[in-house]
């Protein structure tokens, strides 16, 4: 056997035409098991930071939506690696009398929306992301609770598409007409 001449394995393979394996790609004595709290410790990271970047291409879109940065996780209980993040929320007016304030949210699964038992319903880990807007009822300092009167599960949008996520968010966020038509012609 001839000896390696660098620690490159490129150019030993082009001098020998081998791949020398002989380090193993882990060693046994660091691989463990991650507990249930150091999954969701992680999950909450992934999907603030999802949550941060989100929030930052929303309010560069247009100088006259700026929507507030409300940014927080939950895990799923029993699955510390599947999780929702909340990005923003707002009231839009769809009329001169009917007002509706709503949430963003983020999740790394997708599912149906659910009544009232189970808001999530039939999740799937598979599919990368889903996206949604919720109306949101309640006052300030309270609990928000989902406001059904819009819909049976409260929901004014859902989708998988981020492209098609940011249409929606920036429909709900535009203060004017004006910008509406700016947000259509995305």
């Amino acid at each position: 056997m001839v000896p390696p001449s660098s620690g490159n394995a490129h150019t030993e393979f082009l001098r020998t035409g081998r791949i020398p394996r002989s380090r193993p790609v882990w060693v046994p004595d660091e691989r463990r098991y991650l507990t249930h709290d150091e999954v969701a410790e992680k999950t909450g990271k992934k999907l603030e930071t999802a949550g941060e970047t989100t929030h930052k291409r929303l309010n560069s879109f247009h100088r006259s939506i700026h929507l507030p940065k409300i940014i927080f996780h939950r895990t799923l209980e029993g699955s510390p690696h599947l999780g929702y993040c909340h990005v923003t929320a707002a009231r839009t007016f769809f009329s001169q009398d009917a007002m509706v304030s709503w949430s963003f949210y983020i999740a790394n699964f997708s599912s149906e929306i659910g009544g009232d038992e189970v808001f999530f319903a039939r999740i799937n880990p598979r599919n990368s992301r889903m996206y949604f807007a919720v109306a949101v009822e309640g006052e300030a300092g309270e609990q928000a609770r989902i406001d059904r009167t819009w819909r049976r599960n409260g929901l004014l949008s859902q989708t998988n598409s981020p492209r098609e996520a940011m249409r929606n968010v920036l429909m709900l966020g535009a203060p004017s007409a004006a910008v509406r038509e700016i947000v259509k012609r995305l």
